[in-house]
């Protein structure tokens, strides 16, 4: 008689602990700008911030073409798009050399899918903050990248690892609620 209610609170745990999950999941991002003015296309900008002289890579996603061109004041030549491996289009783009600290328009067209746009920003930062264009991997004999992989791989946990935690809470909670309604039956009988 009682395992209706119960029921319906653990439902209400499970729906508690999956809803915030999912909208973490949906907010989470990679670090890149996005924006488009085109619903279907999308830009990706990585990284959102170059020194002068620096390289940053461009995706364009659901252009629907095999072309797309790029351009930008701070660019030091027109970027042209091609087919990225999984799907959508990547192009490199470096920024002049002499390009002043501040924020830049890109506009990009896809050339065979109607004209689709997309837009997007990049951040030129000044040359005299210390941020490295290249970093080398050097020291202990080639050691340093299994070391840089190393230190990335203990980076702690992230937004999969709490929705599964969360996950397992709550069927933790389902199942002490149910074996405490069986108690309480088996105690009644």
């Amino acid at each position: 008689m009682r395992s209706i209610p119960i029921t319906f609170c653990a439902a209400a745990v499970v729906a508690a602990t999956l809803v915030p999950a999912s909208a973490a999941l949906a907010d989470s991002d990679s670090g890149s700008d996005r924006t488009g003015s085109d619903s279907r296309s999308t830009l990706s900008v990585t990284p959102t911030s170059a020194a002068p002289g620096g390289e940053v890579a461009l995706r364009l996603d659901a252009c629907g073409g095999k072309e797309a061109k790029g351009n930008s004041d701070v660019f030091a030549s027109e970027a042209r798009f091609s087919p990225a491996s999984d799907g959508g289009l990547y192009a490199k783009a470096r920024i002049s050399s002499d390009a002043s600290p501040g924020d830049y328009d890109i506009q990009i067209v896809c050339t065979d899918d109607k004209g689709t746009k997309a837009s997007g920003t990049v951040t030129v930062i000044d040359r005299d903050q210390a941020t490295p264009l290249a970093p080398v991997s050097a020291g202990g004999g080639g050691t340093a990248v299994l070391t840089s992989k190393e230190a990335h791989q203990q980076d702690g946990p992230g937004t999969v690892h709490a929705v599964i935690g969360l996950v397992l809470a709550a069927v933790a909670a389902v199942a002490v609620a149910f074996r405490r309604v069986r108690r309480r039956r088996s105690a009644e009988d």
